[in-house]
This record gives structure tokens, C-alpha cells and sequence, in this order.
């Protein structure tokens, strides 16, 4: 029906770190904006659920292959400069 983007787990681990951030320093300050933050960090954190449980293998290793070459080229035009 839709396709799965494969993330990575900096993605997931900001969603929980960004929830736990929210909870205990933003919502007793603000409770609109911390309910909010909270809000948009559980988002995070099913799309990451989703992500890891129906994610082809192959496009993660993929992904993660393009993000090497993406990596040496910087690196290359870096050099020639």
C-alpha cells in the first residue's frame, strides 16, 4: 500500500531523548508547549517503530552504502580544493 523509508537510529534515539527532554524540562515551564513537543516526539518515535518492523533490508543497506559514497565524495572534493 506505501512504502517504508528506512531510518536511522539517530532518528529513534532523538525521539526518545527529545520526548524525555520535553516531559521533564519543557512541560512544567509551559504545558501547551511541552504537551506539543511530547506530541511530536511519540510521532517520531512510531514512524522509527514502523521504519525498523517493515523496512526492506536491502534499502537500509542501500541507504547506508549511499551515505559511505556520499561521504568519500565530500571528502575527495575537500582534497582537490
Amino acid at each position: 500500500m506505501f512504502k517504508v523509508v528506512p531510518l536511522s537510529s539517530g532518528f529513534f534515539l532523538t525521539s526518545i531523548v527529545g520526548f524525555f527532554v520535553s516531559l521533564y524540562a519543557i512541560y512544567p515551564e509551559s504545558k501547551t508547549w511541552g504537551f506539543t513537543l511530547m506530541l511530536f516526539f511519540i510521532f517520531m518515535f512510531i514512524a522509527a517503530m514502523i521504519s525498523m518492523s517493515t523496512a526492506q533490508v536491502d534499502d537500509i543497506l542501500m541507504q547506508e552504502a549511499q551515505e559511505r559514497h556520499d561521504d568519500q565524495m565530500r571528502r575527495a572534493r575537500k582534497s582537490r580544493r
